[in-house]
């Protein structure tokens, strides 16, 4: 098993670093923070850094087919979102009744068009409240699957027949059967997580069908085979890694969102690069992100 020590590329302090979205044609990573309630960017070719303040939570980010800005996750359901000239939003899905509690969390497209969006209670997070969401290219939503407590890291194997999709409360990753027309079969435990490893959060696919897991709690994000394999070991100077996406002109730079919160004054002391984001180079090469529409 090969071991690496990631490199910290932008120590912004995030609240919570997530989503990480690498765009090819631009040459720019998007991410967000969170609960910092900002959309962030990084520039490939010239180090350039933008910052889109935003009126809430913004959870995720996916490009959409018709290049006419992305889809988002907001705190409180799902929007069209427009950066240029100005910060604009258009909501498509509301699914939370008022003073739920409930929020979005985490989301990804497959190669249909789909989006796959969990959620979760935002303070609570032993209700198992959750839902994974499925957002047709029509806009119609949907419920997939329910009862979890925090969902996160949706995944897609390359072949587009299988989702991942985590309980991070629990340390579970759940696989489901997917079906070309967006049909979900029953999930089936891929594999849980001890406490000494860190909750799993975020991960990303890469083009051998491994899964790179950040890993919450435990300052590492590691590469699985798909039998669930530890292969691959990324520490971080970080306590909390949130996500992880795969990108770079060749794919093959592992870019990861981190998190300031959930951590004592003494833990902020210990990792003072806490929400930073960070880079290592891996030899396997990701997988574009879908689009949506």
């Amino acid at each position: 098993m090969s071991k690496q020590e990631a490199q910290c590329i932008w120590p912004l302090g995030a609240q919570l670093g997530e989503g990480p979205l690498w765009m090819a044609q631009q040459k720019r990573l998007y991410f967000v923070d969170l609960k910092g309630c900002a959309l962030h960017a990084l520039d490939l070719a010239d180090g350039q850094r933008h910052r889109w303040d935003m009126p809430d939570y913004i959870c995720w980010l996916v490009p959409r087919r018709d290049g006419d800005g992305f889809m988002a996750g907001l705190r409180d359901g799902i929007a069209r979102l427009w950066l240029e000239p100005q910060v604009r939003i258009d909501y498509v899905a509301r699914p939370f009744a008022e003073g739920s509690g409930l929020r979005m969390n985490d989301a990804k497209a497959d190669s249909k068009g789909r989006i796959w969006a969990g959620s979760m209670h935002n303070t609570d997070y032993a209700q198992a409240a959750g839902r994974l969401f499925r957002l047709a290219p029509d806009l119609s939503l949907s419920v997939a699957d329910d009862n979890y407590h925090i969902c996160n890291g949706p995944a897609l194997s390359p072949d587009g027949t299988t989702l991942y999709h985590t309980d991070s409360y629990q340390g579970r990753i759940y696989t489901y059967p997917l079906a070309a027309d967006g049909t979900l079969g029953e999930p089936r435990l891929w594999r849980q997580f001890g406490d000494e490893e860190g909750a799993p959060d975020g991960m990303t696919v890469d083009s051998a069908g491994c899964l790179w897991i950040a890993q919450w709690g435990g300052g590492r994000v590691c590469r699985y085979a798909p039998d669930a394999t530890l292969l691959e070991t990324v520490t971080v100077a970080a306590r909390n890694p949130a996500s992880c996406t795969l990108g770079g002109p060749d794919l093959r730079t592992l870019y990861i969102t981190t998190a300031c919160e959930d951590n004592t004054p003494e833990q902020l002391q210990a990792y003072p690069l806490s929400g930073a984001l960070f880079a290592a180079q891996v030899a396997v090469p990701g997988v574009a992100a879908y689009r949506y529409g």
